[in-house]
């Protein structure tokens, strides 16, 4: 299969990394230092078994790329409004555009600008980060892709990009209800990004603390009432088996827009806690936890 994976970070690249070493042709669109590094001694890929490196074509140039099989849209959230249009030359008519980036509604910005019939809705559950221009670390043992087309319908498209994941060795699943995989997603994700970023420390750190814990529960019954005051069909056990998977993985678990508020980058503040906001006050439910969690951040959203 013919890969491009437009964000070749933490996320991008391992999911890219892992596709490659099993024999599929994949080009990393990045920019910088970590182009440079690519281009010069490979993508390094460390996981808690083991490292590999895998050597693939890497550009700032889509044009280079040309029409792939797989487009993969792995950006922050904040980049879509350079980085989406930049993925034109990548797809042609047989393309697939999977986004796989944080947010219930971040995949509507490529059905906009590259088409709805492209688009494949995603998400991935996976603990990863930079170590360095070239080097992406993976730890835990959580690591898992959903796709799913709006329609509900099990699609060829579907089919093959999930069973060249698992070909690859990465868990994937074909949803028949993609929204609320997304969901299941999103409510933990907002919930740690946003409140480890309002209190400047890590879940590990607020969850024993029963003042912090209990905003936390309190941010993931919120999100839960939004999302099914707006239709969506969350299992009924879903906030408890969200708060097990936090305390399970405390280690393990770190907010990558927490990370980014620290040092001073851009934050993917509007594609989550705002989210919640936005949507609830569409519905008309009331979202006091993430009110405040999106006041006191918003004037970090941009970096500084």
């Amino acid at each position: 299969m013919r890969i491009a994976v437009m964000g070749a970070g933490s996320i991008g690249g391992y999911f890219g990394g892992m596709l490659a070493r099993d024999g599929n042709e994949v080009s990393f669109i990045a920019r910088g230092a970590h182009l440079d590094a690519i281009k010069s001694n490979g993508l390094e890929i460390v996981r808690d078994e083991e490292e590999f490196t895998v050597r693939c074509q890497a550009t700032d140039d889509p044009h280079e790329v040309g029409f792939v099989d797989l487009a993969m849209l792995c950006v922050k959230t904040y980049q879509n409004e350079v980085a989406v249009p930049l993925m034109q030359p990548l797809v042609g008519p047989e393309t697939t555009v999977l986004c796989l980036q944080n947010g219930v509604d971040s995949y509507l910005k490529a059905v906009q600008t590259l088409g709805e019939e492209r688009v494949l809705p995603g998400a991935a559950f996976i603990e990863a980060g930079m170590l360095g221009p070239g080097t992406v670390q993976q730890t835990g043992g959580v690591v898992r892709i959903i796709m799913g087309e709006t329609s509900g319908v099990e699609t060829p498209r579907c089919r093959a990009i999930r069973d060249a994941f698992l070909a690859a060795g990465v868990p994937a699943e074909v949803l028949a209800d993609i929204r609320a995989g997304q969901w299941e997603k999103f409510m933990f994700i907002a919930t740690m990004a946003g409140v480890t970023s309002m209190a400047r420390t890590t879940l590990a750190e607020l969850m024993p603390q029963p003042d912090w814990r209990k905003v936390v529960l309190a941010c993931l019954a919120e999100i839960d009432t939004v999302g099914r005051a707006d239709g969506v069909g969350l299992p009924l056990d879903i906030l408890s088996d969200t708060v097990n998977y936090m305390e399970n993985n405390l280690a393990d678990l770190n907010a990558s827009m927490y990370t980014d508020l620290l040092a001073g980058r851009p934050m993917e503040l509007d594609a989550l806690n705002g989210a919640v906001v936005r949507i609830g006050q569409q519905i008309g439910v009331e979202t006091p936890i993430n009110d405040v969690i999106y006041a006191m951040l918003k004037k970090f959203q941009n970096g500084s």
